[in-house]
């Protein structure tokens, strides 16, 4: 079984923080150096994205698989996990399936429902580039403008584009991989699942991904969690305001 990529800095006890969808662990990079200073800080890359192998297989199923590998490799045990997003879909169910190696559990803008498949413009978006053709960041970016109008949304996709060969830019993810397999992103935590330790749910003020009425779904799979809003922050909460995100994630593994 393939190792998945990471960057491990610091020292103390282990945090794990797996990134969304289409991201890397390099997105977490400045935080990632912020907990450094009171833990052992390991920014992974899931399968298909950043430098982590490629696969034709995408689901939650081998993505648990992968990080229990990776934690066996490692010797990790009683370890803090952070989630954002589609990582935070990974986290809940590896939370669930061995909860003896997970001590506490950070859930950013995720819940355990089902959501119906999105990303449908960004995939169109990301498909219609031919590196051929869009052989410079500008020209990807003006490509890519056409189906993702935000500028925001442009530069987070624009951070996986790097020099494959000479002259010849690529994307890191597995984009194929992530095309087929995108209704898989949004499968909810399987029923009769339960996670009985401490979680804690970061929703973004300006996301709908966590609305009131999950509050219900989330107490059912993690008995013992709160729900905290961080002010002024959309879907990427941990970038718009990484202020208040580090000091009620700090206060709560501390």
């Amino acid at each position: 079984m393939e190792l998945l990529h990471s960057k491990i800095i610091g020292k103390g006890k282990p945090l794990l923080i797996l990134h969304g969808y289409f991201g890397s662990g390099d997105n977490w990079k400045t935080l990632g150096s912020q907990f450094s200073e009171h833990f052992e800080v390991h920014l992974i890359d899931q399968r298909n994205h950043g430098r982590s192998f490629h696969s034709d297989e995408f689901s939650y199923e081998s993505m648990v698989e992968d990080l229990h590998h990776y934690m066996q490799h490692y010797q990790l045990e009683n370890v803090h996990l952070i989630g954002h997003s589609m990582g935070g879909k990974t986290a809940m169910l590896f939370a669930v399936t061995y909860p003896n190696l997970v001590d506490k559990l950070v859930v950013v803008d995720i819940s355990p429902k089902a959501y119906k498949p999105h990303h449908h413009a960004i995939l169109a978006g990301l498909n219609s580039v031919d590196f051929t053709i869009h052989n410079s960041r500008d020209l990807v970016d003006e490509q890519l403008s056409k189906l993702i109008p935000e500028f925001g949304v442009r530069q987070f996709l624009m951070k996986n584009i790097y020099w494959k060969d000479k002259g010849v830019l690529g994307f890191r993810f597995h984009l194929d991989a992530l095309t087929k397999n995108n209704p898989e992103v949004g499968k909810p935590l399987p029923v009769n699942t339960k996670f009985e330790k401490e979680t804690l749910f970061l929703k973004g003020e300006n996301s709908d991904y966590i609305n009131q009425n999950e509050a219900l779904i989330i107490d059912v799979h993690f008995p013992k969690s709160q729900i905290v809003t961080i002010k002024n922050a959309g879907h990427w909460l941990h970038a718009e305001n990484p202020e208040q995100f580090y000091e009620v994630v700090f206060g709560f593994l501390k």
